[in-house]
């Protein structure tokens, strides 16, 4: 079995308080990086792999940039996207499927309700059923479809480790961590995901971050134009009132969340944090990240402060307001 996050190497990450008394506590690690990419503070173990889960999406999108796959605009956010299932991401996605000449059914991921409410009562009230396209990973299922037809590879198999779609994003993975991957696990909408530490999970993201679309290079133009398609439509990678589209709305930031309380942050300046919490909860995640850039001086006070209003951070108690989930430092 491959090594895995050990309890005494984590740090209390945040905390929930209920009527003045600390109810829970979320422990984990961290890591920030400096705008160039030297490390500026970590908390507890960064090194030791952990399974980025969706935080990886940013990574998977640029390989199949790399690899061809004609995405731009609103279809690239949606590549990158952990999505909320609204009929917007939809239609989105059945039109990436429509340009690979596909429907939903090439799709391998499986079917789901969508995160957002008001839709999964809309396909309720429908009598509807829960759909592929639904899945919040469709979007990058759909742009790994759309990189396979370009590039004549097989579309039965394109979820295989072995596929040439899959070893693609392995050798770009590994060339943006600088190591090689350290496990393959399978992530819970069925691709493979690569397991690596939050530092190298750090390296990866802030070269995408702070990648420019005026770069010499191709893999950095293509990063900067990932980023500047979440940044102009950031409903694209999460969804109405969700925590990674609000970040990105308030603060200006590149956010992506991934289960288990994983979570990647650039700020403009190109600071980047990484981390997760050990018992897997994400609920403070948005919170963490957005602290530890403000405490870097890499993003305003009440910027930070204003968005955490909007986070689904309040305990209540008898319908009422009684407490807080909120960074610990």
């Amino acid at each position: 079995m491959p090594e895995t996050f050990a309890a005494s190497s984590a740090v209390q990450l945040a905390v929930v308080e209920r009527s003045g008394f600390v109810e829970s506590r979320h422990v984990g690690s961290a890591i920030v990086l400096s705008p160039d990419g030297d490390v500026r503070d970590t908390l507890g173990d960064v090194e030791t792999p952990i399974l980025p889960r969706s935080s990886l999406k940013p990574v998977q999108a640029l390989a199949m940039l790399a690899a061809g796959a004609p995405l731009e605009g609103e279809r690239l956010g949606m590549a990158t996207a952990s999505h909320s299932g609204t009929d917007r991401h939809v239609g989105v996605v059945r039109e990436m499927l429509g340009s690979a000449g596909l429907d939903e059914s090439s799709l391998r991921c499986p079917p789901a309700w969508p995160g957002d409410t008001s839709s999964r009562d809309a396909m309720v009230r429908a009598g509807e059923e829960p759909a592929r396209v639904r899945m919040n990973c469709s979007g990058k299922h759909a742009a790994m479809l759309l990189t396979c037809v370009t590039n004549g590879w097989p579309i039965d198999t394109y979820l295989s480790p072995d596929h040439p779609l899959q070893v693609q994003i392995r050798e770009v993975t590994e060339r943006l961590t600088g190591q090689r991957v350290a496990s393959i696990a399978i992530d819970g909408c069925g691709a493979p995901v690569f397991a690596m530490g939050l530092h190298a999970l750090a390296k990866a993201v802030h070269r995408i971050g702070t990648s420019s679309e005026r770069s010499p290079f191709a893999l950095h133009r293509s990063g900067g134009a990932l980023v500047r398609a979440v940044k102009d439509d950031p409903w694209t990678i999460d969804g109405p009132g969700r925590p990674d589209t609000l970040a990105v709305s308030r603060l200006g930031v590149f956010a992506k969340g991934g289960a288990e309380g994983v979570m990647v942050m650039v700020a403009p300046n190109g600071t980047t944090v990484a981390l997760k919490t050990l018992d897997g909860s994400g609920r403070a995640a948005t919170a963490v990240a957005a602290m530890l850039l403000e405490r870097a001086g890499a993003l305003p006070s009440d910027a930070v402060a204003a968005l955490l209003t909007e986070l689904p951070l309040r305990v209540t108690g008898g319908g009422a307001d009684v407490g807080v989930i909120r960074p610990a430092f």
